[in-house]
């Protein structure tokens, strides 16, 4: 699984990935406003972790969010770092068993696991720099 590290202020920098409306089955869905480790889940792949996060102080907001290993809580790897509110996914080709470690502080979170058929997973593509 390869899970890149992202530091606060890339928010701009993820990939961003464009799917049809309704394209994904939802299998879990977590949320919260502080510090968190969610249950175990099962996902097949492939599949796409969908974080959000806001807060009320925006200024003073931290939060990191990590995929961990279902069975064994080992550290997967970095989904995000960062200071300020925003969104992201994160493709995923491998699936299993796995946990998200939410570490938050002033800060609102959703996370959302879906998978994805095969013919889904083609319809995703990156969208052009610049162009939002």
């Amino acid at each position: 699984m390869n899970l890149m590290r992202h530091g606060p202020g890339v928010l701009g920098a993820l990939l961003l990935l464009v799917v049809p409306a309704g394209a994904a089955e939802l299998v879990q869905e977590f949320s919260g406003t502080g510090t968190a480790t969610t249950a175990e889940f099962e996902v097949e792949a492939p599949w796409i972790l969908d974080w959000r996060v806001n807060s009320d102080y925006q200024n003073a907001m931290a939060i990191e969010i990590s995929l961990l290993d279902g069975k064994t809580g080992f550290l997967v790897g970095r989904i995000v770092q960062t200071k300020r509110p925003g969104n992201g996914v994160r493709l995923f080709k491998e699936g299993g068993s796995y946990r998200v470690r939410v570490s938050a502080t002033l800060a609102r979170w959703t996370v959302k696991v879906e998978e994805l058929t095969r013919e889904e997973l083609e319809l995703y593509e990156p969208k052009k720099k610049g162009l939002l």
